[in-house]
């Protein structure tokens, strides 16, 4: 059984499932507001999200920390690639102050990847986790991290901070993984994922693009390797291209094929799987909790 998707022609507009509303309302223009003031890097912005005005909307947001350049230049990523500038160590007092100001229950932290620095950034995850949990003791948080080039030091960084959710993406199957992530490697992060597991850490998340031009028995063949990890929560979205210098959609993958791989992966052990054409890593976080 093999995807049966919507071809991309160059002059074909997105299919009207992929149209979102543009961001309004006050909730919106509040947590616009903090994020300026605060001087807060988000992925939602960062990585062109489609849910953004949803999520904005909502008062919620994902967090950026470490800066809003990364060392890795990924072909489907929005994010700048280059040089960061230097570790901000006051970034998790701000970052757990906004918290605490948005009310927020759930929070998503997210970085970029800092290969510039010897321990990957762990450091400071580890400070940002701790700084959440002072000055807003209520909030459970997921983490969705970079691989830390699978060094266990820096993952051992983490698992002792034991956020609610430690989730790192594996964005693609393992044929196109060294197209679409250049400097990461599919086995890797397998790996990653399974030590975390080992070590104890309650929940553990991954997210695959679709649209890339992967076929359906590679992303099964994907699903069920995440599962030989002991995965516990899958992330099932279209790849949107943020610009012209980005991968190209290979094709749109309508709705109701991903409704029948969310059937799947659930029939494979998985306790969540949020699946459809708009659906991110961060998409309805809250409800992996439970």
């Amino acid at each position: 059984m093999e995807l049966n998707p919507t071809v991309v022609k160059k002059e074909e507009r997105k299919p009207k499932w992929l149209r979102v509303k543009l961001p309004t309302g006050e909730n919106f223009r509040s947590v616009r507001k903090l994020v300026d003031n605060y001087k807060l890097h988000t992925i939602c912005e960062s990585g062109s999200c489609p849910n953004m005005g949803e999520c904005w909307g909502a008062g919620t947001a994902t967090f950026m920390i470490l800066g809003n350049v990364c060392t890795r230049s990924c072909g489907f990523c929005a994010v700048q690639t280059g040089r960061p500038e230097a570790v901000d160590w006051e970034e998790p007092e701000r970052v757990a102050r906004s918290v605490k100001l948005m009310k927020v229950k759930h929070c998503v932290l997210t970085s970029v990847d800092r290969d510039d620095i010897a321990d990957g950034g762990s450091i400071i995850w580890a400070e940002t986790v701790n700084a959440v949990r002072r000055i807003s003791p209520t909030t459970t948080m997921e983490t969705l991290i970079p691989d830390f080039k699978g060094e266990k030091k820096n993952i051992d960084r983490l698992l002792e901070v034991a956020p609610e959710i430690i989730s790192h993406n594996m964005e693609t199957v393992k044929r196109l993984t060294r197209k679409v992530r250049i400097q990461a490697r599919y086995e890797r992060s397998l790996e990653v994922l399974a030590y975390m597991k080992e070590q104890g850490q309650k929940r553990t998340k991954t997210g695959i693009m679709l649209g890339l031009g992967e076929t359906e028995s590679e992303v099964l063949e994907a699903m069920r390797d995440l599962r030989d990890a002991q995965v516990d929560i899958l992330t099932l979205g279209q790849y949107l291209q943020p610009t012209r210098k980005h991968l190209p959609v290979a094709e749109f993958i309508a709705p109701e094929q991903f409704e029948r791989l969310k059937e799947e992966g659930l029939a494979m052990g998985f306790k969540y799987v949020e699946s459809g054409p708009l659906v991110r890593s961060s998409y309805h976080a809250e409800k992996h909790l439970f």
